[in-house]
């Protein structure tokens, strides 16, 4: 099943005197990255979300934008840093004397120094806010995935239009590809009939001979046999449950080697014609495989 890497989500928690906003977007990646903004006084939980969001999302670039509220007592107790604190009160007093300037430092300026005081983090309040914060998440990825499923159903029948048109136009091709020792030998005839101006006797063994060699350098059968083989695989990897993206990426450049090839072998005007649609296709294709997980 194809899913798509854009979407969004959002999910709200209270559970007592506790409030988790979080929001999701996620973006397309080559890889999982996982960006989260999260208040200070919650960072020791960021391994543990990143750890749920790896989970169940397998590819992209995953922001996580949380608001957290929390009213209750052990809430409302703060602890110093005190070796930030004094490292940087002793810094701004060697800044002052530097310059001969009186380091009367204000303490709410120290106060307000990222780091220095914040909540304290208690096994209670820490235990109490990842029950809340990882339901809340895993609310969000849910929601996330069926934004993705979602979207990746609207690529997938877009797929799904592509691979068909590349299929029948494969059978076009080979169809014409059936008449290319006829095509050379009339081909051969014509140039030898103009160079001789019918001077020369045209030996239809030589003629034949010539003609099947040019065809033989011109077959393409193995290509053909290969491409409907990459078009069953590709729409079984669609199907597949794992993510699929870059099977999918690395499936189209097969399709586009055994396309190259079949057009520096045709020397069918109409088959080229067809071989530059399909490869059309193929490039739409790719732009839509680069926002499949």
């Amino acid at each position: 099943m194809i899913k798509s890497m854009t979407a969004f989500s959002s999910t709200e928690k209270t559970v007592d005197k506790l409030t988790v906003n979080v929001e999701i977007r996620s973006y397309n990646s080559r890889y999982l990255d996982i960006v989260l903004r999260i208040h200070q006084g919650y960072v020791s939980l960021e391994d543990k979300i990143k750890n749920l969001i790896s989970e169940k999302i397998a590819r992209g670039r995953i922001e996580v934008k949380f608001q957290i509220k929390d009213d209750s007592e052990e809430a409302c107790t703060f602890e110093i840093n005190e070796p930030k604190a004094r490292g940087y009160h002793n810094a701004l007093v060697e800044l002052g004397n530097m310059f001969n300037i009186d380091a009367n430092i204000p303490l709410n300026f120290l106060a307000g120094v990222g780091g220095i005081i914040k909540p304290a983090e208690t096994e209670k309040n820490m235990k109490e806010a990842w029950s809340v914060i990882k339901d809340c998440v895993s609310e969000a990825l849910d929601d996330l995935n069926v934004m993705r499923r979602k979207e990746g159903d609207f690529i997938a029948r877009d797929f799904i239009e592509r691979l068909d048109y590349i299929e029948t136009s494969v059978e076009q091709i080979e169809k014409g590809a059936g008449g290319l020792l006829l095509h050379y030998q009339e081909r051969l005839k014509e140039r030898i009939a103009a160079l001789t101006k019918g001077i020369v006797e045209i030996d239809p063994g030589r003629i034949a001979q010539e003609a099947a060699f040019l065809a033989d350098k011109s077959d393409i059968s193995e290509e053909l046999v290969r491409a409907k083989s990459h078009i069953s695989q590709f729409r079984s990897i669609m199907n597949s449950e794992e993510p699929s993206g870059r099977k999918l990426n690395f499936l189209l450049q097969e399709f586009n080697r055994e396309f190259n090839t079949m057009g520096s072998k045709s020397g069918n005007a109409e088959v080229s014609h067809i071989i530059l649609t399909v490869k059309s296709e193929l490039e739409k294709i790719r732009e839509q495989i680069q926002n499949v997980e």
